[in-house]
């Protein structure tokens, strides 16, 4: 215990002080803030005004959310859960004369109860906020620009759901799985350096031109570290800094057209992505002698694990008051090995909906379909090992409706169907789950 109160005292040492020397999310991607609306809280504009003089800026979002599920899953119940993000970041050419210099650190704090683990059991998690309770320290990185900032190089603790996997179109629905994908939560140990997790590593990015840019990262590739027990109790204040694990690499190339709003065309971004991981990877059904795992012996080793993935965004319709807004698609398609990943395919597609409803300008509807496959392998060891039904799949619908009530405050409406939750990989045909819910969000 007193450890715990420990390393909890070292990430409020962290965020704090960081206060003081950095800033947050880019003054030019800062969202509206609910400061311009409340006078009240005036003084908190005054002090992000006076640190962005000296360079330093600051940005915290409080998302809060009511889900419950009605019918369906493993039983029925209401949760509340909520996140505090604080972003700080430093302009070093601001701070320290050095030009195209970043510094950054982020934390939460998380709070409430999952409904995914207490009552649905599922995979593909129904909100992108769940974590477990507690105050972490999330992504802590020095970033250098060169080259007329075509080059970015980040090292230290990163997120690679920041830089890769990310879509546009589907940043809107409130599920975990349209961002970082379920198949990577499955297949990755400790379900690799994302959200509420991040890794010390290594990132570069580097703009060919306004079309054509090419990312790689390279982490460590266990953020949590080895073990039986949930992941977040490993890493709980996300300052376990591993470093010794077989390392995780990704690479993304990334195609853009018609970005300009001027542009007569639709706009569009094409990805293209694979990760590697480097370590040693259990067969999940063979043993050393290419029998089934049931004779007791130890698991046949793979050297290594990967994947591939595509992905679009993609707009259909231009709204007649906004050519960045209207009717846009999104789709990402992953793959991986069967023999070593739970997860050997997975898909996830959707709508999204803005700028047609006249005085809503910044009102989002959407609605989105994720399918993640269990492998061959993972279900014919289940069989062999005795349940009485056979892992197949989990699918997750969602309908949403995004809408700003005040600049900086919004109310985000969410129902989702849950197909199959858990892919009956506990043994259980758990039952198709229904989840409604709202969303809050306000920005400092």
């Amino acid at each position: 215990m007193e450890n715990a109160y420990r390393k909890s005292g070292l990430v409020a040492f962290a965020l704090a002080a960081s206060a003081i020397c950095a800033g947050s999310a880019r003054a030019d991607d800062a969202p509206p803030s609910i400061i311009d609306s409340v006078p009240a809280l005036a003084p908190i504009g005054d002090f992000k005004k006076s640190l962005a003089d000296h360079g330093l800026t600051l940005q915290m979002t409080y998302i809060g959310e009511v889900l419950g599920n009605p019918t369906g899953g493993a039983r029925q119940g209401v949760v509340y859960d909520g996140r505090l993000d604080a972003v700080l970041e430093a302009d070093m050419g601001k701070v320290a004369n050095l030009d195209g210099g970043t510094i950054h650190v982020e934390g939460f704090w998380t709070h409430g109860t999952s409904l995914s683990h207490n009552y649905l059991t599922n995979l593909l998690a129904e909100s992108y906020i769940e974590a477990l309770p507690t105050i972490r320290l999330y992504e802590l990185w020095y970033e250098q620009k060169l080259f007329n900032d075509k080059l970015s190089v980040r090292f230290g603790q990163l997120g690679a759901d920041t830089d890769f996997v990310a879509s546009k179109y589907a940043a809107l629905f409130a599920n975990s799985t349209t961002g970082w994908p379920g198949v990577l939560v499955s297949d990755l140990p400790s379900g690799g350096p994302a959200y509420p997790f991040a890794s010390p590593g290594m990132r570069a990015k580097y703009d060919f031109n306004d079309n054509f840019t090419y990312v790689i990262g390279i982490y460590d590739g266990d953020p949590a570290g080895p073990g039986s027990n949930d992941p977040q109790l490993r890493n709980r204040y996300g300052v376990n800094f591993r470093l010794s694990d077989p390392p995780l690499i990704m690479q993304e190339a990334q195609i853009k057209y018609n970005q300009d709003k001027d542009s007569p065309g639709l706009a569009g971004t094409v990805k293209l992505g694979a990760w590697q991981h480097v370590g040693a990877f259990k067969d999940l059904r063979y043993d050393v002698t290419g029998q089934p795992l049931t004779s007791g012996l130890p698991a046949a080793l793979h050297g290594g694990d990967y994947g591939f993935y595509g992905m679009i965004d993609q707009q259909l319709v231009k709204a007649p008051s906004d050519p960045t807004k209207g009717l846009g698609a999104f789709l990402r398609v992953f793959g991986a090995p069967g023999d070593r990943n739970v997860s050997d395919f997975y898909f996830d597609t959707g709508l999204n909906l803005s700028g047609f409803v006249p005085g809503r300008a910044n009102d989002v509807a959407g609605v989105s379909f994720a399918y993640m496959h269990i492998s061959d392998s993972a279900a014919a060891a289940a069989i062999d090992a005795g349940s009485p039904v056979r892992p197949d799949y989990e699918a997750l619908l969602e309908a949403t409706y995004q809408t700003q009530i005040a600049p900086g405050f919004g109310v985000q409406p969410v129902l989702e169907y849950v197909f199959h939750p858990g892919a009956r990989l506990n043994g259980a045909a758990t039952r198709n789950a229904l989840v409604l819910g709202v969303r809050s969000t306000i920005n400092f």
